[in-house]
């Protein structure tokens, strides 16, 4: 492992992170304090013209695309294809989530697509014939294994000083033989199926009608008075905070976005049987965009990672240890791929030894770039991977329904991605200026 970087008392710390604090680099593109609304729009507009469009562009696309895809297909914003859009994007979201780790450092992992299927490999040969295993052995251990997986990169960029493109895209090329191998070893015809009922269910099952409504209040709640509690709190000690009126907008559009997902959800998609209720995917997605935007949001650990993306040399000054958090990233990178490749596999029911893990890898870096993270690291949340798995879904599932052959959709994805990387680059540019 890597050995702690500490300061020597004759180095300068200007730049440095204190513990708990930002860089200077991230501190100077952050709003200004605004306790009016009008001091809050000023300074929303402020950032715009300086390049800080957050999340608008992919918001602004997303409804363009539906737009689009509405006109050409009515039944794009039917309750069934919305469900199954929200299923096939859930892989992508979290193959996203999986990126943000490491493009918050200004890494990449190139192997997360057959990653994520050695897992979700490893986990069907465990519960499958001759002598099935319990699934909540099984599971933990396909995530331990693509962990596992993610320390070995992280090992081998850290402590041999490698370039984590050219490390993962050999993972990328030895990911692909290990694959084939535990598929050919264990399935037949070239594919492992999957006759588990409850693993299944991870894309398949539903929550009750009611069950849909009392978690989605309770999450409502338990997060709308979050985003207040931590507003008021920024606001009573000075600190950079939304006016009252904006943070009671967010819980409002909060609640308002909830109320859609399950009234959407809980109506009959089915034609031969009822088919009703929220996804199982889409708790899983969202509990996990919960508890990994906490991890790198608001512990030490997640600050560390920003610091070490926006200026590495000024947080190893200041005491932050880039070895090891930089592990942890790769290890958890890892974790969260072998969970996307658990939905995947539970979506089509069967891991295959033609997994793509190139276009899942591109995917997943599309869905964090588009959604807003940054290629050149500091920048980046797990909603980013959220919001960009969306669009990719919707791209995905829209030229599907439109009847548009391959070529085009791989096509149109690459000008999408493009797109977001410019935007990224011009917002990078527009900052540097300010």
């Amino acid at each position: 492992m890597a050995s702690v970087d500490t300061p020597t008392p004759s180095e300068p710390v200007t730049g440095a992170v204190a513990d708990g604090e930002v860089p200077l680099e991230v501190a100077a593109s952050a709003p200004v304090l605004a306790t009016t609304l009008g001091g809050y729009l000023r300074a929303w507009l402020k950032r715009m013209r300086s390049g800080e469009s957050g999340v608008l562009p992919v918001v602004g696309g997303l409804i363009i695309l539906t737009v689009i895809f509405q006109t050409q297909s009515s039944v794009f914003l039917s309750a069934g294809n919305i469900t199954n859009l929200l299923i096939q994007g859930s892989t992508f979201v979290v193959l996203g989530m999986a990126e943000v780790w490491l493009l918050v450092l200004g890494e990449i992992d190139l192997s997360v697509g057959y990653v994520s299927a050695i897992g979700a490999a490893i986990t069907a040969i465990m519960i499958g014939p001759p002598h099935p295993l319990p699934l909540w052995f099984a599971m933990p251990v396909g995530v331990v294994v693509t962990g596992a997986v993610g320390a070995l990169w992280g090992t081998l960029v850290i402590r041999l000083r490698l370039p984590s493109f050219v490390v993962t895209l050999a993972g990328l090329l030895g990911g692909e033989g290990v694959l084939i191998w535990l598929v050919n070893g264990n399935g037949t015809g070239g594919t492992i199926r999957i006759e588990n009922n409850v693993f299944l269910d991870l894309t398949s099952g539903n929550l009750s009608l009611a069950a849909g409504w009392i978690v989605t209040i309770a999450a409502v709640v338990v997060f709308g008075g979050l985003i207040f509690l931590r507003d008021r709190s920024r606001r009573r000690s000075g600190l950079v905070a939304a006016p009252l009126v904006v943070t009671l907008a967010k819980i409002v559009g909060l609640a308002a976005a909830g109320v859609a997902l399950v009234l959407v959800c809980n109506t009959n998609r089915g034609e031969l049987v009822t088919l009703q209720g929220i996804p199982y995917a889409v708790v899983i997605v969202i509990a996990l965009v919960v508890l990994t935007s906490f991890m790198l949001d608001r512990t030490r650990f997640g600050r560390y990672l920003y610091a070490i993306g926006a200026n590495a040399e000024a947080a190893r000054r200041s005491g932050v240890s880039l070895g090891w958090n930089r592990l942890w990233a790769f290890v958890l990178t890892g974790v969260t791929a072998g969970i996307g490749g658990m939905l995947y596999a539970a979506r089509l029911g069967s891991v295959s030894n033609n997994v793509d893990g190139g276009t899942l890898v591109l995917y997943a870096v599309a869905a964090a770039v588009i959604g807003g993270a940054s290629l050149f690291g500091g920048r980046g949340k797990m909603v980013h991977a959220l919001l960009g798995g969306i669009v990719i879904a919707t791209i995905y599932n829209g030229m599907g329904l439109i009847g548009l052959a391959a070529d085009y959709q791989y096509m149109i994805t690459a000008l999408v991605l493009l797109a977001a990387v410019t935007v990224d680059a011009l917002a990078r540019r527009g900052r540097t200026t300010s």
